[in-house]
């Protein structure tokens, strides 16, 4: 049987959650599916390495294919709906690739075109409040041909049926990892990081956007009595901002930025905790890494992140930067207690968030969408 032919549209191809989350499920299906990779920021590509060598992926960009990105226009919709002919399945991820399910919207009916599931991880910081109505109203207009709409979040879940009215359609797969291989001790030093006596590693994982909010973690941590350290690990626009306030604070000799890093099992074991200070999440895959390697977490109270953690590690999720700070101390302070709260977190994740239950769960969606295909190994 030939493999099958996916068309994966995404707002930006940058390594973040949602690209980690694809890669891996591209790996998994081998040699069962060709993919073609359209990014509405052609240059954003970094996940492009996350993808095994075996897996056979092409990344036409704009001088092959038709722009993802573009102003609306009937004329630009069908051009892209010709080219999604050429595939089994359509796979779209996250507003920047809405384009591409309104023409699949416009144009289903008068051309033989694939099923399209669309995915949604999460807003920027212009969406991190209170939606856009436009986009609301454009999502409501495009979403009724697509298959399915999948989110990982209870939060996503409440706001694509009150929102984008995709009540009928929408299906919460939350994101999961290989849990075991997080047990595992770490075998990867984190570049920039050499653990002094009785030190304390905060860490934290994150693309260096403006809506993940690192320079409130880097102040949270400047409160916290030495000797504790930061460690931001992943790469975007916001880096010069963060070392500013970094070097603001007299604190740059205590903050390590050693860029973006695979293999996160290998090395986020180096961290005693993780921190979050986003303006906005949903159920960010750093949790449950940190969760599944025994880490407590703290984090303000963004998305479904007081759900997923362990209720002994409940009491660290803050409302506000002081309550955040208090979390930080406290975890800071007592080894005991990280070890306590981190073994907690560590049972939750093996029970919710096994990358089999996710990837079985998209198998079923996945499957059903191409006649029963199986895209993943039994």
């Amino acid at each position: 049987m030939p493999p099958v032919r996916i068309l994966h549209l995404h707002s930006s191809f940058s390594l973040g959650g949602k690209e980690a989350r694809a890669t891996r499920l591209m790996n998994l299906m081998a040699d069962r599916a060709v993919h073609v990779v359209l990014s509405a920021v052609p240059d954003a590509l970094g996940a492009r390495a996350a993808i095994d060598a075996a897996v056979a992926a092409e990344f036409p960009g704009d001088d092959r294919a038709v722009p993802l990105h573009g102003k609306p226009g009937l004329a630009r919709y069908r051009r892209l709906a010709r080219y999604m002919q050429g595939f089994d399945l359509v796979l779209s991820y996250n507003w920047g690739a809405m384009d591409g399910v309104m023409a699949h919207r416009l144009f289903g009916a008068i051309m033989p075109l694939p099923p399209l599931i669309h995915h949604e991880d999460g807003f920027n910081e212009d969406e991190s409040v209170r939606r856009n109505w436009k986009r609301n109203g454009f999502r409501r207009l495009a979403l009724p041909t697509a298959r399915a709409l999948v989110v990982p979040s209870q939060l996503l879940v409440g706001i694509a049926r009150t929102e984008w009215g995709a009540s009928a359609r929408t299906r919460l797969i939350r994101n999961g990892i290989d849990v075991a291989a997080y047990a595992r001790p770490p075998d990867m030093a984190i570049p920039g990081l050499e653990r002094r006596a009785g030190e304390v590693v905060i860490g934290t994982v994150a693309g260096l956007r403006a809506v993940k909010d690192l320079p409130r973690l880097v102040r949270a941590v400047a409160a916290l009595p030495k000797p504790v350290r930061l460690v931001i690990v992943g790469e975007g626009p916001e880096r010069a901002a963060i070392l500013a306030e970094a070097a603001r604070l007299s604190m740059a000799d205590r903050l390590v930025m050693p860029g973006f890093m695979t293999s996160p099992h290998r090395w986020i074991g180096h961290f005693d905790l993780l921190a979050l200070s986003s303006r906005s999440e949903q159920a960010p895959i750093a949790v449950i890494e940190a969760m599944a390697a025994g880490l407590p977490v703290a984090s303000l109270n963004v998305g479904d992140v007081a759900a997923m953690v362990a209720p002994e590690n409940s009491a660290f999720i803050a409302d506000d930067d002081a309550a955040l700070v208090a979390a930080l101390r406290q975890l800071a302070a007592d080894a005991m207690l990280r070890t306590s709260v981190g073994a907690a977190n560590a049972a939750r994740a093996a029970a919710l968030f096994a990358e089999q239950t996710m990837v079985a769960a998209y198998g079923a969606l996945y499957g059903a969408a191409l006649g029963g295909r199986n895209l993943f190994a039994d």
